[in-house]
Formats: structure tokens, sequence, C-alpha cells
């Protein structure tokens, strides 16, 4: 009777040790907090409970054992090599990885950042392992250099968290989009869910009382196309139609000074409150605080918006990214020109009049959780997983 790879099992002594299907290398899990990284986790929390019971081994370049890991188990082992010479790290990690494909030929690598696939390359194409290139979004919109496409082209595979990412990274190196799967971002629906605005919470911001809009977002200067600033140019508008407006901006950075100044000259400095960075078992409470929330950005996804959703809370974003996919090409939410201020504030407007259906937040989290719940998410992550045993054979 024959063995399939995947099931395959090697007897030593009474035991008997589950051979590794899937190798996975990152730059970092749990050293950032960022959308990149909860998407990491979200793949986690799928792969263990695959019913196929797959076996893989995680490479973590810039993680420390030090930090807590809830995914560590018997069938998910992670290796781990931050060093404080940067250079010595990536050398032992290469070592270890190369032991581990020699010793247990996995039916696949998947490559976690573009960063790390000229690496996966060099090592497995020798060995005759199929590769994929997991991308989230601005990294590979631009033409990659001529190693990290020669990278990219060989991969068995290429991911995409959204149709936009994916459009717009073959467009920049002239890939095949067929090459791509779709693998988008995933809500936790029993984690991020409805509820009232705490008193407590709205008086520490000064928001009692108030029409909350609010948006989650790294206030740093290199990222300006989060629209924080477009959102505080719209407020005199809003405030025309909703006096007690109040704009919550959660995050931090560099750019806060510019945007503290900009709400100053603007005349709405007490409309603006930065709450600085929030970690996130406490975010939904503070979604919960809002009546909108407003992102007029340029994103590869927008995980904040399905968060948002999932809490009950109605979106607003920009029209040339991403987001398209969350907000199901507006029928989820608005979608407006991320650098018009006067489009953002009609929309505002309409949001907090709430008369529109993509305000009813107990629809609007339906929708999301049954498009981009976990479920959804690894009923695909089963799907691409079966389709490359497939395309290996």
């Amino acid at each position: 009777m024959a063995i399939t790879r995947a099931t395959k099992n090697v007897k030593l002594g009474d035991k008997v040790k589950k051979k590794t299907n899937h190798v996975f290398v990152f730059l970092e899990i749990f050293a950032q907090e960022g959308g990149i990284q909860s998407y990491i986790k979200d793949i986690f929390r799928a792969y263990v409970g695959l019913r196929q019971g797959y076996k893989a081994e995680v490479f973590l370049l810039r993680d420390s054992p030090d930090r807590l890991n809830p995914f560590e188990e018997e069938n998910l082992k992670f290796h781990y090599f931050k060093n404080q010479s940067p250079d010595l790290g990536r050398l032992q990690m290469v070592a270890a990885l190369l032991k581990c494909l020699l010793q247990s030929r996995p039916q696949q690598v998947f490559c976690g950042h573009i960063n790390l696939a000229v690496l996966v390359q060099i090592l497995c194409q020798p060995l005759g392992i199929p590769y994929t290139v997991l991308t989230y979004g601005k990294e590979v919109w631009e033409p990659l250099k001529n190693q990290e496409h020669r990278a990219l082209t060989s991969a068995a595979g290429i991911w995409a968290i959204s149709r936009y990412s994916r459009d717009r990274t073959c467009l920049a190196n002239s890939l095949n989009p067929k090459m791509v799967e779709m693998m988008p971002c995933a809500i936790d629906g029993d984690k991020f869910t409805p509820g009232s605005k705490q008193p407590e919470l709205a008086k520490k911001y000064g928001l009692t009382g108030a029409k909350v809009l609010m948006t989650v977002a790294r206030l740093w200067s290199g990222d300006i196309y989060k629209g924080v600033d477009v959102t505080i140019r719209a407020l005199p508008q809003i405030a025309q139609v909703f006096p007690e407006v109040k704009y919550l901006v959660i995050g931090r950075g560099d750019d806060q000074p510019r945007l503290a100044k900009l709400a100053k000259n603007l005349g709405v400095s007490d409309r603006v409150v930065f709450a600085g960075f929030v970690a996130t078992e406490e975010l939904i409470e503070h979604y919960r605080l809002a009546d909108a929330y407003i992102m007029p950005s340029q994103e590869g996804f927008g995980i904040v918006y399905l968060e948002a959703m999932a809490c009950g809370i109605p979106v607003l974003s920009g029209d040339d990214d991403g987001s398209a996919d969350p907000l199901q090409d507006g029928k989820l939410g608005w979608r407006v020109p991320h650098r018009n201020p006067n489009a953002v504030a009609a929309a505002c407007i309409e949001m907090l009049q709430g008369d529109d259906q993509r305000c009813d937040g107990e629809w609007l989290r339906e929708q999301a959780i049954a498009l981009f719940g976990l479920d959804a998410f690894q009923q695909q992550l089963q799907k691409i997983l079966l389709s490359s045993v497939i395309k290996s054979k």
C-alpha cells in the first residue's frame, strides 16, 4: 500500500515521528505588531485546525524564544534566530533551514517576505523543493531588483491579499496573474464584537455625547497615505452638520506633531484626540466608541476595516487600493478619492446620518464574517495547500 508524502511517518523507537509537510520562513512575527504580523498569526490559527493534521516548522529571523508564542505545539515547531549580530543570526538560520530541508524534504516551503525570497530560492531549487512567496502590499508594487524578480518568477506560487495588490504586483514585475493565489486577510468574529460605548472610556478621551470618527494607523511621516491629515481637513465641513463631531486617532509616530499643528491651524484641535498606542486586547472597546471608522488610505488590504465592521461600525476607505476587497467594491462601505477632504466630509456626513444600509451594524458584521471570518480563511488555506500537493506531483 502506497504511503503519500503527506501522511508518511517514521518510527523512532516506540514513538512515531510525523513527517514535516511544510516549512514557513518569516522575518518576524512577535517582535512587532502590525497588519503583516496579524495576518501571519491568522495563518497559524487556521493551519493547526486543518483536518489533514499537517506538521510544519517555522523559521523566524528576527524573533527570539523569550516572547510569548501561543502557537507552539506538536505540529508547529518554531526556530528563532534573533542575534545581536544580524549577519550571524542570518547565517545560523540558513544553516538550520538547509539542515531541515535536507532531512525532511517538505512538500512546500512558504517564504514570508520578498526580502527572504532569494535565500529560499537558493536553498530550495537545487533540492527540487517547490516554494511559494507570500506578498502583502507595497513591498512588491514597484519593479523588483533582478535577483528578487528571479526568485519571485521562479516560485511555484505567489500569494496576494487582495486583487489590487495582485494586479499591481503583476503589472510592475511582468508576472502572470494566474500564478497568484488569493489569500485575503481574516477577521476573528469571536474577538471583535459589537457593544455599547464604555462611559469611562468616553470620558477619558472627552468623547461623552460626541459623534465619534475613528482611525487606527501608524502616525509615521512615511505613512501619510493613511489619510489622517485628510480627515482632519474634512472636520470643519462635518462640524457644520454635526457640531458634536470628534475625531479619535489611535496610533503613534513621528508625524503626530505635524497633524496636531494642522488641527490647530484649522481651528479643530479641540475635536481631534490623539490616543497614542492602544494594545490589541484593548482595541475592541475603542472601536465601540466610534460611530464611523474613517481611513481614506492606500492599503494592500486593510484589516482595520474588517475589525471595525465586525464591531458593527460603518467604514470609509480610499477608492484606489486593496480596500475594494473588504469593502466589496463599496457594497459594505464608503470608498472615496483618498486625498480629497471634500469627498471625505460628504461621506462622513452620510455615515453619521445613518440612513444607509451600510450603517446597519448587524448586517455589516454578518457580511464581513461570512466573507472574511476565520472559517472562510481556513477553507481557503486548505484549498491552496491541497492544490500545491497536486501541482507538486
